[in-house]
């Protein structure tokens, strides 16, 4: 009796524009009538909207490469090479990891390589579609780039003040003057220039008018909208295009295990490189000018600029999960750390109701506390053995995922050496064979750090079991000798390297660190130091 093969079938499209188009239903319809017409049962479906084929980090493949693992189907089917991963590199990567799960990959358009020969037709037809792709994305560039210095204007979304116009027949898209907002934004620069108001008193001047922006959920104006519009020299007539161009953020906001978009960030170009397209003028170059010059001049009156020492600044929370900032004496002679809600919400009035914290009072009682805990040999004794029995049942599970991890690293090794052995055949050129390699490569130096990490903390842990009990006292007796005149900013690095998170009130403050011990140099306060000892392990203080 012939058994039904059970499948899984993976489907992807790019773009929210393909969404729209519904080519993902079309590609499940195309696979499950296949399925059908093969007799092959479907177990799961998994499907990657809007996700480049660029990147392998994708919710759904990375599900399907797990469950191949699982050997809960026995095949999957693909409809295209290239909806598995636009390059060939990719494909082939996963394409090997499933055969080695015992998974068997299925194509709609082309039948599966078996053999040496098929594999070769089916890297040429692979790279033929890199190079492709590659073609019509320098097509798209060199296009936009030539309708730009034409003077056509290419932009989403218009400057407030402005409607974009589409391109109708033979003429292309333009910006044409939105009377209404240009009237509005002409009545904003102007009373800068003229009454020298600040951007708070803008956003509170057009609250009172009832005139809200064109888009905002909160329906108010924010000071960040109102410094891009002041700068925007479409406002003289000079539109631009080109400015900025998107780069890998260094230090992300987030940190997303998966992203759409991996260039997120842009940086600004030169001025020099900008392309200028000549567009209807709402203001004159005069206005323009001393607007900027105001600007400047409100931000170096403004009192909040003033620099005060906030030794707590950046660690500090309110209990509404928003954090507190220093704010200098605006009425008064003292320093406070305010909950920024009330910030985040100008002008509407703040939705939370705590008070602020004396700045002064917080930071003499958190800088007594670590004192006094960096100073007593018992407490940091106590804590120690806590740390180590905490770290020690960490380190057991990390070394029972070594082996996995080792296991990991030879097969990535034995891909490589397949790629080597493929160049060596002169099946590619050197430069495809890094291609094919550096993605390995990578992913062997990620597993080989977790290796070394992972015996590191061991090492680490084997020796904090035995602590020293004259070295505890010595650091103590240096942390005193040390601790008890220092200037403010070795303070600050001090809250840096010891200081987690604090929630306060004005009734109590909530402290979570840790103190970390060079048993070595004895009093260092570095980032370096960070993996010694804890004296209080996301412990609560209440003072």
């Amino acid at each position: 009796m012939k058994t039904t093969k059970l499948i899984a079938t993976y489907s992807r499209v790019s773009t929210s524009a393909q969404e729209d188009q519904q080519t993902i239903k079309t590609q499940l319809s195309t696979l499950r009538e296949y399925a059908k017409k093969n007799g092959y049962s479907i177990v799961k479906e998994y499907t990657d909207d809007g996700w480049s084929g660029d990147m392998l980090a994708r919710p759904d493949l990375d599900q399907l490469r797990q469950d191949a693992k699982e050997k809960i189907w026995d095949a999957v089917l693909i409809y295209d090479p290239d909806r598995l991963a636009r390059r060939y590199s990719y494909q082939e990567l996963v394409m090997d990891e499933l055969k080695e799960a015992g998974i068997e990959v299925l194509f709609i358009t082309i039948s599966t390589p078996k053999n040496s020969e098929d594999k070769i037709l089916h890297g040429v037809r692979g790279l033929f579609a890199e190079y492709e792709r590659a073609k019509i994305s320098e097509r798209f560039r060199l296009g936009k780039l030539r309708k730009v210095k034409e003077g056509n204007v290419l932009v989403s979304e218009p400057p407030y003040g402005y409607n974009y116009i589409p391109k109708q027949d033979r003429r292309h898209g333009y910006y044409e003057v939105n009377p209404e907002e240009a009237r509005v934004a002409k009545m904003i620069f102007t009373w800068i220039a003229e009454e020298g108001l600040t951007l708070r008193k803008v956003v509170r001047r057009l609250q009172k008018l009832g005139i809200k922006p064109r888009k905002s959920k909160r329906g108010v104006w924010s000071t960040s909208t109102l410094t891009t519009m002041l700068r925007n020299k479409t406002y003289i007539g000079e539109a631009h295009w080109g400015s900025s161009y998107a780069v890998i953020p260094e230090k992300p906001q987030k940190i997303e295990k998966y992203k759409k978009m991996k260039k997120t960030s842009r940086r600004i170009k030169p001025e020099e490189d900008w392309i200028i397209i000549p567009v209807p003028a709402i203001i004159d170059k005069e206005l323009f000018q001393r607007v900027r010059t105001q600007l400047k001049t409100n931000f170096s009156l403004c009192q909040r600029n003033k620099k005060n020492k906030y030794l707590l600044s950046g660690k500090v929370y309110c209990v509404c999960d928003k954090k507190r900032s220093g704010e200098g004496p605006q009425r008064g002679k003292h320093l406070y750390y305010r909950c920024t809600n009330r910030v985040l919400n100008f002008p509407l009035p703040p939705t939370c109701k705590e008070g602020g914290i004396n700045a002064r009072i917080a930071d003499k009682l958190v800088w007594e506390k670590i004192v006094k805990l960096m100073s007593s040999p018992e407490l940091l004794s106590k804590q120690i053995n806590r740390w180590v029995n905490n770290r020690q049942n960490k380190t057991e599970a990390s070394v029972g995922n070594l082996g996995m991890v080792e296991a990991e690293i030879v097969k990535l090794k034995k891909q490589e050496d397949r790629y080597n052995k493929a160049y060596g055949a002169e099946l590619f050129s050197i430069e495809r064979l890094k291609e094919y390699t550096l993605p390995l490569r990578e992913r062997i130096k990620g597993l080989e750090s977790q290796i070394v990490k992972i015996k590191q903390e061991a090492k680490e842990v084997n020796f904090a079991m035995m602590p020293n009990k004259k070295e505890i006292e010595l650091f103590s007796k240096e942390s005193v000798k040390v601790l008890s005149n220092l200037s403010y900013e070795l303070k600050k690095d001090i809250i840096l390297n010891t200081v987690e998170k604090i929630v306060g009130t004005k009734e109590k403050l909530q402290v979570y660190g840790y103190i970390p011990v060079n048993t070595n140099n004895y009093v260092k306060y570095k980032t370096s130091n960070r993996h010694c000892w804890f004296a209080k392990c996301r412990q609560i203080n209440t003072f």
